[in-house]
């Protein structure tokens, strides 16, 4: 069984408007080697929708990127890519599919098919994941900035405090942090 890892960029007040994160060489190496290690990527329809707009045509060359964010969108374009909506059934994006049924069951039985691990970056899908006990591990870049706004992360709320255990750290030059907590399981 593979781990659902939650991911996302985020501000040192919890934002986690994908516009206030700083996007460079080194942040997207991050993500980057994050994505390499997953099996699949999880998302909901609107983060889909955003990812979808932009990622194949830099993919397929049509956009003039860095090398570094070329080939994140070319690995993007082969990885597994699985999409929870109630609004959405047709998913055209190259090996995208659309997970449907009950969301605990469908989701473990996403991560009992994904041995090498799930990566979900989506908020509103995240809270509603956690809230189904469902997330193994965070994976956070958090900004060196205060954005003064939202979307916050778990915004929505959870029904209780997570306890995490810390993984690992790293300070990367331009200021972010990296972390790695892992659910501590009583």
């Amino acid at each position: 069984m593979g781990l659902l890892t939650f991911s996302l960029n985020l501000t040192l007040d919890g934002c986690v408007d994908h516009r206030e994160g700083i996007a460079d060489d080194e942040t997207h190496a991050f993500f980057t080697r994050l994505m390499d290690s997953g099996g699949a990527m999880l998302w909901g329809r609107v983060t889909y929708e955003m990812m979808e707009s932009f990622w194949p045509a830099v993919a397929r060359g049509e956009h003039d990127v860095p090398p570094a964010i070329h080939e994140w969108a070319v690995k993007l374009e082969a990885k597994p890519k699985y999409v929870v909506s109630s609004t959405r059934t047709d998913f055209p994006w190259t090996n995208s599919h659309h997970v449907r049924g009950d969301l605990r069951a469908s989701i473990q039985a996403l991560k009992d098919a994904t041995p090498a691990g799930v990566l979900i970056g989506s908020g509103k899908l995240a809270t509603a994941l956690d809230r189904l006990d469902l997330i193994d591990e965070y994976r956070f870049l958090v900004h060196p900035r205060i954005a003064g706004h939202g979307p916050t992360l778990f915004g929505e709320g959870l029904i209780g405090t997570r306890r995490l255990e810390l993984v690992s750290s790293e300070a990367l030059s331009m200021g972010a942090v990296a972390v790695h907590y892992r659910r501590a399981r009583d």
